[in-house]
């Protein structure tokens, strides 16, 4: 051991988290409709699996994007030599332009300001190594994203100090809160670099207001710190309040020429919009040059393959594709939302409402044998275990009040979403039942000892008499 280095034999990668346990649970029991139908339901993916029709239909149609070929001749050779790792110009405009038509074209993008990275994950650790040292710190509103923990702590010595939203104006960020946590990095002699938000919230499954996106920019202007924006899902919004992005409002106040315009920076990926995880294709929008410069220079630990960049240009400037695409995807979208929260209901189970995302942010306080994160985990590890769900428990996002679970929903189909509900709700009622018996026996044994006192009391009475 002593030949490693400290970050090979250290316990940070935050894998021990219940986050990644319940992975491991479902990948050693996968359920499978007639190979294993007793297995682990996948419910802690937040993967878009809806709408693999709609980019498999378009590569049928365009053979030679799909072929790598140009004008019907083979370009293989051009793109399997080396490439630049500043991309290629036409899948950054291509993915800048998209990136617009997401936002309705309320802004647009200069691709001289885009660098790609190998996901959204890669994104984030290299905005840390851009903006902070070691021991530096990023406020974060809680609930996020269990895997933040790995991706800006891990190899960057990035400190996360939580933002503490509650459930009592539906986790929205405050102004005291946001006070708070930069006061308490300060108190851990913490120098804080900045905020990061997902908008579209993971794991709330909620857009950002535009007055909680007000307060961030006042406060990144007063304390003189970035903002990251993390808008991954910024495609996903199937219903209203539509998505605002942080640049929109930067744009709507006239904040081009200020020094608050270098300060915050997009983070994007086609992993969820377009449901390609595996083509791992993630980039940094920002508007400081220097930010540019230095993290394309880190973009070469992670790049973009040539192939998947050119056939992705093709398939984003298809402005007809993409539309179509878009529409259709929010649809089933918000109809496998539908489902997810009708079984919920009908399974005596809440849920925060929602209007994107992958997953919804489930309210299962009243199933706890007591209010803490100890009862939390029991109830997480018999739904694992007995109701064979694989689902995220809100301490794993950090929430402050045991009960919450971050549920999936867009990574299965109807019929095993449906298969999924009727579990969950068999454990509720046998929680009930066993519940109500548990109260009717205590009832039942009050009642004895209300009789067996009244029969001494009565005894006692009738002893003095004689």
């Amino acid at each position: 051991m002593g030949l490693l280095s400290r970050k090979v034999t250290c316990n940070s990668h935050g894998q021990d988290s219940s986050y990644f346990l319940g992975w491991q649970e479902y990948e050693k029991n996968p359920y499978h409709e007639v190979n294993n139908p007793q297995g682990i339901i996948q419910m802690g993916l937040a993967e878009n699996q809806l709408s693999f029709d709609l980019p498999e239909s378009w590569l049928a149609k365009n053979a030679d994007a799909a072929g790598f070929k140009r004008d019907g001749q083979s370009i293989f050779k051009e793109l399997a030599l080396f490439q630049d790792y500043h991309g290629l110009p036409a899948f950054k405009k291509a993915l800048v332009d998209f990136m617009a038509e997401i936002r309705g074209n309320k802004v647009t993008f200069d691709p001289n300001h885009i660098v790609l990275t190998a996901g959204a994950t890669s994104a984030n650790e290299t905005l840390m190594f851009c903006l902070a040292e070691q021991g530096d710190a990023f406020l974060l509103p809680t609930p996020y994203y269990p895997g933040f923990d790995r991706d800006l702590k891990w190899r960057t010595g990035v400190e996360i100090v939580p933002i503490q939203c509650t459930s009592s104006n539906r986790f929205q960020i405050t102004a005291p809160a946001l006070e708070e946590a930069y006061q308490q990095a300060q108190r851990k002699n913490l120098r804080v670099k900045g905020v990061l938000v997902t908008n579209p919230s993971n794991p709330l499954g909620t857009t950002m207001r535009r007055d909680e996106l007000d307060l961030l920019i006042n406060f990144i202007t007063d304390k003189e710190i970035h903002l990251i924006s993390d808008e991954i899902y910024s495609g996903t919004v199937f219903s209203s309040p539509g998505f605002v992005s942080i640049m929109e409002v930067l744009k709507d106040r006239s904040l081009e020429q200020t020094p608050v315009w270098e300060r915050v920076h997009i983070v994007y990926s086609l992993s969820k919009d377009l449901g390609l995880p595996g083509f791992r294709v993630g980039a940094i929008y920002s508007n400081d040059p220097i930010v540019v410069a230095a993290a394309t220079k880190m973009s070469s630990f992670g790049l973009v393959s040539s192939q998947t960049q050119y056939l992705l240009s093709a398939m984003l400037s298809d402005k007809k594709f993409t539309k179509e695409y878009m529409a259709k995807n929010h649809k089933r979208l918000q109809k496998q939302q539908s489902k997810l929260v009708s079984g919920l209901e009908k399974a005596g189970i809440g849920c925060l409402e929602s209007n994107a995302g992958l997953f919804c942010w489930v309210d299962m306080r009243h199933l706890l044998s007591s209010n803490t994160f100890e009862a939390e985990m029991e109830l997480w590890k018999r739904i694992v275990y007995d109701v064979k769900l694989n689902i995220s428990p809100g301490s794993s996002c950090h929430c402050s009040e045991p009960g919450w679970f971050r549920v999936c929903f867009a990574n299965i189909s109807e019929d095993t979403l449906k298969l999924a509900m009727q579990r969950l709700k068999s454990f509720v009622d046998s929680v009930a039942i066993n519940n109500q018996s548990h109260q009717e026996l205590k009832n039942s044994r009050k009642k004895f000892r209300t009789k067996w006192v009244f029969r001494l009391s009565f005894q006692s009475f009738h002893d003095r008499e004689q």
